[in-house]
């Protein structure tokens, strides 16, 4: 995530579980004390609405930098919405602000608009240098990811990299969860989760309140539970 200063956009898009809305979390709380201006933004279905998105992306950026976007709310409400125009007026006082900005979106999955999609594009077409967009999201949004990608301009964080490795898998069961569980335990965890944090979760709740046979029957919750979060939405596991 340090690296998102270096790209227009940073794209963190992993299935349900895989602690996505966790790592922004941990990033911003490292970021406070810097000069950066973070504006955070949760999404849901409601928000596939181009008149709502813009109008809450717009105060959030308030929320982070104050008086920026407000010559924009008063296009946003005017029909049809000229899309171009309120974030043509935000892009020119975000060139201004002297400092870092980071807008983060998380969830943008639950978004499904074309209008509120070329919004974006346009968005990120045009950001100047200093602000930067981070999103969330549990499958590729239909950007031009290949041309930022060859441009230099995309940094991506997928389900690979957010699994948890042999190591970080001891030091969460052992160090977070306490259960200290031997070496080839906690391999064995690890290889059949595949490093799934939702996953490794329940393993070790069920260790530890005792709800199972030992370590085989936690071991084998792994893949059916994923299988089973993931086709439900995920309501039970980490973003």
């Amino acid at each position: 995530m340090r690296r998102s200063a270096e790209s227009r956009l940073t794209l963190l898009s992993a299935p349900a579980g895989f602690g996505k809305t966790t790592l922004l979390a941990g990033w911003l709380r490292e970021a406070q004390g810097e000069v950066r201006c973070v504006a955070w933004l949760s999404l849901d279905s409601a928000d596939s609405d181009p008149v709502s998105f813009w109008t809450y992306v717009v105060t959030a950026l308030q929320t982070a930098v104050p008086g920026v976007g407000s010559a924009a709310l008063k296009p946003i409400a005017s029909s049809p919405l000229p899309t171009d125009l309120v974030l043509s007026t935000v892009l020119n006082e975000l060139a201004a602000v002297q400092h870092g900005v980071w807008l983060v979106l998380d969830d943008y999955h639950l978004v499904e608009s074309q209008d509120v999609r070329d919004g974006m594009v346009f968005l990120l077409d045009h950001l100047p240098p200093q602000v930067h967009v981070v999103i969330s999201t549990r499958a590729d949004p239909d950007f031009p990811l290949p041309r930022w990608r060859v441009r230099g301009e995309l940094l991506e964080i997928r389900a690979a990299d957010l699994r948890f490795t042999s190591e970080e898998a001891g030091s969460y069961f052992n160090g977070v969860a306490g259960l200290g569980l031997e070496a080839a335990e906690v391999a064995a965890l690890e290889q059949r989760t595949e490093g799934w944090i939702a996953a490794l979760q329940l393993a070790a709740l069920s260790r530890r309140a005792g709800r199972c046979r030992g370590l085989r029957r936690a071991v084998r919750w792994g893949r059916p539970v994923r299988r089973r979060l993931s086709g439900r939405g995920g309501a039970q596991a980490s973003a």
